[in-house]
């Protein structure tokens, strides 16, 4: 499966809301980092869905070469 590209080499940190939906952006196009602006349109990539039960930070990759996606998993220590 292929990566997206590289929006930042550090994740950033989001306060998530229990229920709610988040559209972490796969293909790293998007101008509103880590979410998904619609910006893959005519790529292969498309929004990964985020929802918790739990209020807790999350950290969103954002250079988009997770193996735990949405979240950061340090990949990006190694780029």
């Amino acid at each position: 499966m292929a990566k997206g590209e590289i929006a930042q080499k550090s994740p950033i940190a989001v306060d998530v809301v229990p229920g709610r939906k988040y559209w972490w952006c796969e293909c790293g196009r998007s101008k509103k980092q880590p979410f998904c602006d619609s910006a893959h349109k005519g790529t292969e990539f498309s929004p990964v869905m985020f929802e918790t039960d739990t209020a807790q930070t999350i950290y969103f990759c954002c250079c988009k070469q997770t193996g735990d996606q949405p979240q950061c998993d340090g990949t990006h220590n190694s780029l």
